[in-house]
């Protein structure tokens, strides 16, 4: 929540320089106060987890917030029971006419394949599209991250020499960024992925900003249009299984797979992971949702 302070407080100045969020008296008098509206397409093919893990980290806040859960029609999920998406998700023509003041949009397993090769992306390019005018902060995580930025900036992805898979080191660019407020130098977070976009293309598009990147995991964190368009490469939302899971999920299938990085004790399977970067993610996501809060407006009419 922000700090309440007198409107001609020197500090104030210091303060917003900084994207502290600061309310003046007078605003502090005549604020309206409603629900933020958010909304998630989950396009992992377990949803009851994925779902779970991002209202986990949604939930660290005293905001009061009104989540709705979107599929698309365009692909049959063979992984969620049809009783659990028939009660608790909607489809794009039943959300069409809203909006919303945040959006994310989560990671698939689809990476391999080219963008135009998944089943469901002419659907997604449509919602991407209507984001635009309908959604204050939309918030794209690892594939939904690369997908956004290419249907938006052409920025294609390109496939690693071995899969980025466990707990890596990420540095901040952007020190005074709301979404870093409190974050360390340095922090951690996981990835899991083949693929990633090219550095250069991102930095060479003018409307992009790098907030976050490492020299072994690259770039983690990009923003466009002052916070409305935020793109997450890794997983901050994971809980602390999740790597084990997906580790020993690959074995079973004999793929060829390495033990995460950073993860388990000494590179130990047998023995429990620790967990390094959960304090961070509740804050990253407080962080978004607390700009969300103070940037968009109280009459979403007004998108």
């Amino acid at each position: 929540m922000p700090i309440k302070i007198p409107d001609l407080l020197p500090a104030r100045a210091t303060l917003e320089e900084e994207n502290i969020f600061v309310m003046t008296e007078h605003r502090a008098i005549t604020q309206d106060i409603r629900p933020l509206k958010l909304l998630i397409l989950n396009l992992m093919p377990n949803k009851v987890v994925t779902e779970t893990q991002l209202l986990r980290k949604l939930s660290n806040t005293p905001l009061q917030i009104e989540v709705e859960l979107l599929q698309t029609v365009s692909h049959i999920s063979k992984n969620t029971d049809k009783s659990h998406l028939d009660s608790f998700y909607c489809s794009f023509a039943d959300i069409q006419a809203k909006r919303y003041d945040g959006m994310i949009i989560t990671g698939a397993p689809v990476e391999i394949l080219d963008f135009e090769s998944v089943d469901y992306w002419t659907e997604l390019c449509e919602i991407m599209t209507w984001t635009r005018t309908n959604v204050h902060s939309t918030l794209h995580i690892c594939w939904g991250a690369q997908a956004g930025l290419y249907r938006r900036y052409g920025i294609q992805k390109k496939l690693l020499s071995g899969k980025l898979f466990g707990i890596f080191p990420h540095g901040v660019n952007e020190r005074f960024s709301p979404l870093f407020r409190g974050f360390d130098d340095e922090f951690l977070a996981p990835q899991s992925r083949h693929t990633a976009c090219d550095r250069d293309a991102i930095a060479g598009e003018k409307v992009l900003t790098i907030q976050s990147e490492t020299e072994e995991a690259g770039v983690f964190i990009v923003t466009a249009k002052d916070g409305r368009e935020i793109y997450v490469t890794g997983h901050l939302e994971y809980d602390p299984l999740t790597l084990d899971r997906e580790y020993r999920r690959d074995l079973e299938k004999g793929l060829a797979i390495a033990v995460p990085k950073n993860y388990y004790p000494g590179d130990d399977s047998s023995k429990a992971p620790i967990v390094r970067w959960r304090a961070h993610a509740h804050l990253f996501f407080s962080n978004w949702l607390n700009y969300v809060y103070q940037e968009t407006p109280y009459d979403l009419g007004e998108l």
